[in-house]
C-alpha cells in the first residue's frame, strides 16, 4: 500500500516544527536564559542549535524518507544484511511512549490553567495564593487524570482523522494560531510600561554575565556551566534521537533537499523560543520578578505577573492558550509516530492503532499523575524528585542523546547505512545541499559533543 504523504511542503514544515516546538521552547528556555545571564547565553544557544541540532535533524529526515517507514522499521529497511542496527527501534519506540507518559500530564496542566485564567480564578491572588492553586491541582489526582485523558482523547482523535485531514489540517491551524498569539503577546509585552530593563537583559549581550556564578563572582566554572546549559538546551529542544522527526521524512516526496527543510524547522523552533523570552522577560522585569525561577516561572510567577497587569486576565488567558497549543502540537506529532509504529509493525488500520494506543497511553500516564499525590512518597532520583522527573531523565538524559549517537553512526559509518547513501538521500531534489565537507565533523566531532552532553547530564543529576 502506498504511503500517505503531506498535501503541501508548508504542512510538513509546520508539523515537523510542531513536534520540535513544545514545552522546551516556551517553558524551559526562558528560565534557563534567566538563570544564565540573558542575551549572551541566547547567542551561544543559537550557535549550538546550528552546529549540533541541524545535522541530526537532516539525518532523521533522510532515514525516514529513504525507508518510507517509522522508526519501528526504518533501520530494518536500510541496515546492511546481518547487522543489528534495528535494535535501536525498541529504544526509539520506548522513547516516544515514555515522553508521552509525562507530556500528556503537563499538557493537561496548560489546558487547566487556560480555563482557570479565563474564569478569573487567579484574580486578586498574590504569589503565595497562586502557588496554593498550583499545589491544590497537583494534589488532586482526579482533576489531573481528567485533563490528561482529555489531552489523550483529543490528540489521538486528530490522528484518527488521517495524515492530511487530521494531523496536517489541524496542526496547520494550531501552529498559525500559536504564532499569531505569540506575536500579539510579544508586542504587548514589549510596549508595556517599564519593559526596558527586561528588553536590555534579553537583547543586549553582556558576556560578563555568562561568567557570573550564583555567588555573584566571576569564574571560569560559571562560564563552563553556562556553555553546557546552552549545549543541553539546543540539543533537547528539538526532540532528536528517538525518531520523532524521522516519521515526517517518510511522508514527504523527493522534490526538495532535506537540509533546507531542516533549516526551516530549526528557524521556526528558534523563533518560538526567542519570542517566548520576548513575552516573559519585559513583563517579569516590569514587575521586579525573578525570571530565573525554574519550572515555577510558568505556573506560579507568571499568573502573579498577569494579576498586576492592566487587562491581565485576558493576556493570561491568551498566554495559556498559546502554551496549550505548543504542548498539543508536540503530543499530536508524537502520537502520529506511535500510531505509525502499530501500522508499520502489524499492518492494522489507523483507527485500530488509535483505539489500542488510547488505552495504553492513559494507563502508562497514570504513574506521572499519581506521583504528585498518592505516590508522592516515592522519590526515584532522591529527595524531592517525582515520577515525572524519572521519566524526563530517562528520555532527556538517556534516550535522546544515545539515540542521536545511533543516527550519527548509522548515517556516517561504512558498517551502517553509510555517508554516501545518506548524502544521496539528503541531497535528492532542489534546495540547500548537505555539504560533503562536514563528513569528518559529523563522523567524529559531533558524536563526541553528544557523548559529553550525555555524561554531563549524569554529572549534573548525581554529582
Amino acid at each position: 500500500m502506498k504511503r500517505e504523504q503531506f498535501s503541501s511542503r508548508l504542512g510538513f514544515i509546520l508539523i515537523s516544527a510542531g513536534c520540535a516546538i513544545g514545552l522546551g521552547n516556551v517553558w524551559r528556555f526562558p528560565y534557563i536564559v534567566g538563570a544564565y545571564g540573558g542575551a549572551a547565553f541566547v547567542l551561544i544557544y543559537m550557535l549550538f542549535l546550528l552546529v549540533l541540532g541541524l545535522p541530526i535533524i537532516v539525518m532523521e529526515f533522510a532515514v525516514g524518507r529513504a525507508s518510507q517507514k517509522s522508526a519501528a522499521l526504518s533501520f530494518d529497511v536500510l541496515e546492511p544484511k546481518g547487522t543489528k542496527w534495528h535494535i535501536e527501534k525498541y529504544f526509539a519506540m520506548a522513547g516516544n511512549y515514555i515522553l508521552m507518559m509525562f507530556y500528556t500530564t503537563v499538557a493537561g496542566w496548560m489546558v487547566l490553567y487556560f480555563l482557570k485564567m479565563a474564569k478569573g480564578d487567579f484574580t486578586g491572588l498574590d504569589a503565595e495564593g497562586v502557588g496554593g492553586v498550583f499545589n491544590d491541582m497537583l494534589g488532586n489526582p482526579a482533576v489531573m487524570t481528567i485533563f490528561m485523558v482529555f489531552i489523550v482523547l483529543l490528540c489521538f482523535g486528530v490522528c484518527a482523522m488521517g495524515l492530511q485531514k487530521g494531523v496536517e489540517g489541524i496542526t496547520k491551524i494550531m501552529m498559525v494560531c500559536l504564532l499569531m498569539l505569540m506575536i500579539v503577546l510579544a508586542v504587548h509585552s514589549v510596549f508595556m510600561e517599564n519593559s526596558g530593563p527586561g528588553l536590555e537583559f534579553y537583547l543586549k549581550p553582556d558576556f560578563k554575565k555568562l561568567m557570573m556564578g550564583s555567588d555573584g563572582n566571576v569564574s571560569i566554572h560559571a562560564l563552563g556551566e553556562a556553555i553546557f546549559a546552552a549545549l543541553g538546551q539546543a540539543f533537547f529542544t528539538l526532540s532528536i534521537g528517538i525518531g520523532a522527526l524521522a516519521i515526517f521524512g517518510s511522508y514527504i516526496g523527493k522534490e526538495r533537499r532535506l537540509t533546507g527543510e531542516a533549516v526551516s524547522v530549526t528557524i521556526l523552533d528558534t523563533f518560538v523560543a526567542l519570542m517566548s523570552g520576548l513575552i516573559i522577560f519585559p513583563a517579569c522585569f516590569a514587575y521586579n520578578i525573578d525570571a530565573g525561577q525554574g519550572p515555577a516561572l510558568i505556573f506560579v510567577t507568571l499568573p502573579n505577573v498577569f494579576n498586576h497587569m492592566a487587562g491581565g486576565r485576558l493576556w493570561g488567558t491568551l498566554f495559556f492558550l498559546f502554551m496549550s497549543f505548543a504542548a498539543m502540537s508536540t503530543v499530536i506529532a508524537v502520537f502520529q509516530n506511535i500510531v505509525s509504529f502499530a501500522t508499520d509493525l502489524t499492518g492494522c488500520s489507523v483507527k485500530k492503532a488509535v483505539a489500542y494506543n488510547i488505552v495504553a497511553v492513559i494507563i502508562l500516564s497514570l504513574p506521572c499523575v499519581l506521583g504528585f499525590n498518592v505516590w508522592s512518597g516515592f522519590m526515584p532520583l532522591g529527595d524531592g524528585s517525582t515520577i515525572l522527573d524519572l521519566e524526563d531523565f530517562i528520555v532527556s538524559n538517556n534516550l535522546l542523546p544515545l539515540g542521536s549517537l545511533v543516527y550519527l553512526a548509522f548515517c556516517t559509518s561504512r558498517y551502517g547505512w553509510g555517508f554516501d547513501n545518506f548524502l544521496k538521500e539528503a541531497n535528492a531534489g532542489t534546495g540547500m545541499k548537505f555539504p560533503r565537507a562536514v563528513k569528518f565533523y559529523v563522523s567524529f566531532i559531533l558524536p563526541v559533543i553528544v557523548l559529553v552532553i550525555f555524561l554531563q547530564g549524569y554529572w549534573n543529576k548525581f554529582f
